[in-house]
């Protein structure tokens, strides 16, 4: 399945082998230890490589919670009477969707998604870019999206990626849609990027936005076991990036005053909507900090049938 997708979700894999969505997160693990895919959360994907990407259909079905959350804050950050651009992506197609809401918006994107969820929102004008469709995206790029972008300034950029390391800031496998995004970046005056925890500490083939660059960062908090997610989350909260954490119950966060003229971070400092990583109240029942442990780690002991139904299981989820 994952190799004829791209990426599945655990949901489908435990319908799939008719088992529970533990059972199968534990197996995924294990395939995983063995190089045959990679964890995302709530899913599996093919094994990395810089210029790997998944399309459309794959990516709507990963954490999508966390990307509900994040969209949920970020809509917050915009005011009445804004101009912004959105980029494309599933988590900036959710901003969309709530920025429907918001009277007096214009907003320029080069995503079909983006333009399809306030196609019916009356009070939004919505400007889109010229360019060659990409259809894995639903996102117009090339020399057309480029130029139709010059001149153009706004109060901020919403954009998402594929990848997001403290080193090299936000990036993505497609070298037409990079250069498109850094387009995007020229025409804004601050710089939003929405990524969930999966892709902290992910990086990719072609850099889009430098983490000078970066304004701010709404993303949703790393699960206790996802130490590599947790420390560049920090590094990233070092170097400047303003944190917005989002959570089930997270309140919008309020939309700050416009950026000043001459565009670039405000303030100097970082801006945190809600604690990092480091500073998490211990909850009861948590996993260790180097998360569950394989199936191998169980105590000694016979091999009996449960034994036998897991290999014939893990057997199962390697063919498909």
């Amino acid at each position: 399945m994952v190799r004829a997708n791209g990426a599945v979700s655990l949901r489908e894999l435990a319908r799939v082998v008719q088992t529970s969505e533990v059972t199968v997160r534990r197996d995924v693990r294990a395939l995983e230890a063995e190089g045959l895919l990679d964890r995302r959360h709530g899913g599996a994907v093919l094994p990395g490589g810089f210029t790997r990407e998944s399309g459309f259909p794959q990516k709507s079905h990963l954490a999508s919670a966390e990307k509900t959350a994040i969209a949920d804050l970020a809509a917050g950050l915009v005011g009445e009477g804004e101009a912004v651009v959105v980029g494309a992506g599933t988590t900036t197609q959710e901003l969309a969707r709530r920025l429907a809401r918001v009277p007096g918006l214009t907003v320029v994107t080069n995503s079909l998604l983006v333009a399809q969820a306030l196609a019916h929102a009356n009070r939004v004008e919505v400007v889109m870019t010229g360019g060659t469709l990409r259809g894995s995206n639903y996102a117009l790029v090339g020399s057309g999206a480029e130029q139709s972008l010059q001149g153009l300034r706004v109060s901020r950029a919403f954009l998402s990626g594929t990848g997001l390391t403290a080193e090299r800031g936000l990036s993505t496998s497609n070298m037409l849609s990079a250069s498109v995004d850094r387009a995007l970046v020229q025409a804004a005056a601050e710089v939003v990027v929405l990524a969930d925890h999966t892709k902290l500490g992910s990086d990719t083939m072609f850099q889009t936005v430098p983490t000078d660059l970066i304004t701010r960062l709404v993303t949703d908090e790393p699960p206790a076991h996802e130490e590599r997610a947790a420390g560049e989350l920090q590094a990233l909260a070092d170097q400047g990036v303003q944190i917005s954490l989002a959570g089930p119950h997270q309140p919008p966060a309020e939309a700050p005053p416009p950026p000043p003229a001459g565009g670039g971070r405000s303030g100097g400092g970082v801006r945190r909507e809600a604690p990092l990583p480091g500073q998490r109240r211990t909850v009861h029942g948590a996993p260790p900090p180097g998360g569950p442990q394989l199936r191998g780690s169980a105590g000694p002991g016979p091999l009996g049938d449960q034994q036998m139904g897991e290999r014939g299981r893990m057997a199962d989820l390697r063919r498909r």
